[in-house]
């Protein structure tokens, strides 16, 4: 039985009812505001999403797209792009005011074109009280000043993989707290032919992830907290050093590595080492020769550098709404019903730990114990640290994430085609271009 797009108010946690008020309302306060949206009559919809690694992800939403689709009757084409290629087509979608309606874009790339975005700060509200609050790192990404531009979806949580086997060989039981210790395993596994291997690459997340680790662990930043930019400093200089050490160890050519290229090189045998999403284990897994692996597989956080705590970046994914869409009222009736409990949690579980929920009251979704290689994974929300830090996000810190600052000051030192001062002095003046502006 399908519902009258103009009857329809809100899908809720309960699922489906076949009756013109769908939402929770009742006496809750955190409810009393549930925004009620009639989509457009005749409205169709087009969302463009980054290609999945984990099938159960893709899967869960085409099913969560249908049901919405039987409620509503509004149609829903699901185009999807590969990692590298979302932003670029994101922002010329924003600048010429055409394609699709709706992005799950990463990052803070909102913040590039927040004139071309749908306001979504009724919805944001209301989910934020409702769902026990988005997680602050990801709910930064999303908003400007106190509207949200954007509905944080994901973390898609980094963690190193490695076999233990392995490390073992190399003379370590277990997997070493500190960078001090980690850059010396990854010299005894390159001595025993089974290296390390990281993305130097511009890679949205791998590489991403990697580089913003190598500074902010050993203190580096890339503004500081009035977005001045201080890439020139003491403790850049030292992270540069220390990548250089490591990538010495790696097998070669990660240099041109993209997302795809540590999960083909680790599946294959080629490195016993990286970091990466939950999806390496879930690949494995899928392949029947490669059941000693699976066996043999950990994950962990990142090693602890000399700034003395854990500082991660794990890739982020907002969903926006261009305002040149036709169809406003759609658009937000098919994000409110993604995000209620009874679709957000099946997507959560569809993708084996591999997106960690936005909203805290999701964090007991049963996927993030029911393996223990999911552990370093389930805290990606609560941890991450933004690709901004220490300053304020916004136009610059997106421009300079989409530029690849950062993963090409440590390329261009661990390659040899410049010194670490060069590296710096090049990074701080294409910083400063941004964050002048």
């Amino acid at each position: 039985m399908k519902i009258n797009r103009r009857d329809l108010l809100a899908v809720s946690a309960a699922g489906l009812a076949a009756t013109a008020g769908l939402g929770l309302g009742g006496s809750n306060p955190a409810f009393a505001q549930e925004p009620s949206y009639t989509p457009e009559e005749g409205a169709s919809l087009r969302l463009l999403r980054w290609s999945p690694f984990v099938q159960g992800d893709e899967d869960a939403w085409l099913a969560n797209t249908k049901k919405f689709t039987e409620a509503t009757g509004v149609e829903v084409r699901v185009d999807k792009e590969s990692w590298e290629d979302i932003r670029p087509k994101s922002a010329v979608a924003a600048n010429v005011g055409s394609g699709p309606d709706m992005v799950l874009c990463w990052f803070d790339d909102p913040h590039q074109y927040p004139d071309k975005l749908v306001d979504l700060t009724d919805l944001g509200t209301y989910l934020d009280g409702k769902y026990g609050g988005f997680y602050e790192g990801l709910k930064g990404y999303a908003t400007r000043g106190d509207k949200y531009i954007a509905l944080p979806l994901a973390a898609i949580g980094n963690a190193i993989c490695y076999r233990q086997s392995h490390i073992e060989a190399a003379g370590f039981k277990e997997f070493p707290k500190d960078t001090a210790g980690f850059l010396e395993l990854c010299k005894a596994m390159q001595a025993k032919g089974t290296p390390a291997g990281f993305a130097h690459g511009k890679a949205v997340g791998d590489g991403n992830n990697y580089a913003h680790w190598l500074l902010w662990s050993h203190g580096g930043k890339m503004v500081d907290e009035n977005g001045v930019v201080a890439i020139n400093s003491p403790e850049t200089l030292a992270a540069l050093n220390y990548a250089k050490a490591l990538y010495d160890t790696f097998i070669p050519g990660t240099e041109s590595w993209l997302d795809i290229n540590n999960n083909r090189a680790f599946l294959a045998g080629q490195v016993s080492l990286t970091a990466n999403g939950v999806s390496l284990y879930y690949a494995a897994k899928k392949d029947e020769k490669l059941k000693d692996m699976v066996a043999d597989l950990r994950t962990v956080n990142f090693p602890v550098g000399p700034v003395g705590k854990s500082v991660e970046l794990h890739q982020t994914t907002q969903a926006i709404v261009f305002n040149h869409t036709k169809f406003p009222n759609a658009c937000k009736a098919y994000l409110k019903f993604m995000f209620e409990a009874e679709q957000m949690n099946a997507w959560i579980t569809g993708s084996s730990a591999y997106c960690c929920q936005p909203l805290k009251a999701f964090a007991d979704n049963p996927i993030w114990t029911a393996d223990p290689l999911h552990a370093p994974y389930a805290v990606a929300s609560a941890t991450l640290q933004p690709n901004g830090y220490a300053g304020p996000l916004g136009y610059a810190s997106a421009a300079v994430m989409a530029d690849y600052v950062v993963v090409d000051m440590f390329a261009s030192v661990v390659t040899g085609a410049a010194t670490p001062e060069e590296a710096i002095t090049q990074a701080e003046k294409r910083a400063n271009r941004y964050y002048k502006v």
